[in-house]
């Protein structure tokens, strides 16, 4: 360990499984199915639940236990499409393209919030907020610019608040002042995947942990999933795997989905229990926090407000979530001195999944759907993409989903594995954010 800045105890993994570690579940194999659903994450158990619903009967399969990887191991932050409406999307789309996208994005957020109340799912959601501090005045300048058009596409109010008034937002003086936006919210993940994946099964999906899909093949009028533990035979195939498309030893189950995504290591620390007037005093609100730093900082009070929960790419390099903590608590003390004699009592990290053109997707391909691609922010959209992929699986759409058939972009030689180039492009980002902190 590094130090002294871990606690007692201090363990190398998510802080959220200390309420909701995701169970084993231990299913045999079924030899058919009539979707089968590469994938147990929030995309994966979405489009079962919807599909179960629609009449059909999905099996979820996943290489390790369901809802073990991002689904449980993200910061918990639920947003109304921010990300995807802050692209250049008229550039490329055009201006009626980019406000469908935008809209299709922004729809996320409302279902998420319909879904946790329908199914009952308890989760500690609250509807919160978030704020996005400005890490220079020109980022401040391009919040503004685009903070009327979020408020219209989310229907929820943002506002701007100048340097001079950031301390309503967050206990800082780090930043240049930033806006706020309503339409974001904040949940438990591991709490969120458990419900969601009690409510597939009370509707008949089947869960089964433990199958790594080695390869998909064509077969008459189906298709045949070669698996570590067996063959299974199923009518349709949906792949969501998202920022777990490719293992780098066993490869793909759609290898052309993995050339498409460039899978990031996200990594978050967990402070050691704090006073409830500290926790206040940093998070007027209780909001989420994200930056708009290129190698951004994301942070937030834990749902039951005695924690500082601090996440960022702390490394574009291979290491564990231990030898990347001191780098985040140095964000963390950076951001909040007052933290500086605070230990840390878990580190975890987790993959997430980027693209070439900074949208989710959905779509076929040889046959096979297809849903992934959140840009870091997937707690609301992976569940909106799999419940959307799901409504085009059984064909129950009633419009045509603006992130559906989208072209969806590689690079050439690119094989799903950017360990290569990463490291470079994440020191020249994060030079760039040096260079941006100083002109400032």
């Amino acid at each position: 360990m590094a130090g002294s800045i871990f606690a007692a105890g201090f363990q190398s993994r998510p802080w959220w499984w200390e309420a909701a570690e995701p169970a084993v579940r231990g299913h045999d194999l079924p030899g058919t199915a009539d979707v089968a659903i590469v994938g147990g994450g929030y995309a994966g158990l979405s489009a079962a639940l919807t599909l179960r619903r629609l009449g059909h009967t999905p099996v979820v399969l996943d290489a390790e236990r369901i809802g073990w990887g991002a689904s449980s191991r993200n910061g918990g932050m639920v947003s109304g499409g921010l990300k995807v409406a802050s692209g250049a999307l008229e550039q490329t789309h055009g201006k009626e393209g980019a406000r469908r996208i935008a809209d299709a994005a922004a729809a996320s957020f409302p279902f998420i919030e319909e879904t946790i109340a329908r199914e009952g799912i308890d989760c500690d959601y609250v509807r919160c907020g978030r704020f996005v501090p400005a890490w220079t005045p020109k980022h401040y300048a391009a919040l503004e610019a685009k903070a009327g058009f979020l408020a219209e596409i989310t229907g929820l109010p943002t506002a701007m608040l100048p340097r001079a008034r950031q301390r309503q937002a967050l206990g800082s003086d780090l930043y240049h002042g930033g806006m706020t936006a309503a339409a974001s919210g904040s949940l438990h993940p591991g709490k969120y995947a458990r419900g969601l994946a009690a409510a597939a099964e009370r509707a008949g999906a089947a869960l089964v942990d433990g199958v790594r899909v080695q390869r998909i093949a064509r077969e008459g009028d189906g298709f045949r999933l070669v698996t570590d533990r067996g063959e299974i035979r199923a009518r349709a195939v949906l792949v969501a795997t998202n920022g777990y498309s490719l293992d780098k030893e066993k490869g793909a189950a759609m290898p052309w989905l993995a050339r498409r995504l460039v899978p990031l290591a996200s990594y978050i620390i967990a402070t050691e229990e704090l006073p409830e007037q500290t926790i206040d005093r940093l998070f007027p609100g209780r909001r989420m926090i994200s930056d708009t730093k290129r190698v951004l900082n994301y942070f937030r009070p834990s749902p039951d407000g005695t924690r500082v929960l601090w996440g960022g790419r702390a490394s574009f390099r291979t290491v564990s979530a231990e030898q990347a903590a001191p780098a985040l608590r140095a964000a963390m003390v950076e951001c909040f001195p007052e933290l500086a004699a605070v230990k840390i009592t878990h580190a975890w990290t987790g993959n997430v999944a980027f693209t070439f053109d900074y949208l989710p997707h959905i779509g076929v391909q040889d046959g096979m759907h297809y849903a992934a691609g959140c840009q870091g922010s997937g707690v609301a959209m992976a569940t909106w993409l799999g419940h959307q992929a799901a409504l085009k699986m059984a064909g129950g759409s009633n419009e045509a989903f603006a992130l559906d058939g989208l072209h969806f972009p590689t690079r050439p030689f690119y094989r799903g594995d950017p360990s290569l180039v990463l490291p470079v492009i994440g020191e020249w980002y994060r030079l760039r954010d040096r260079f941006d902190r100083m002109a400032a």
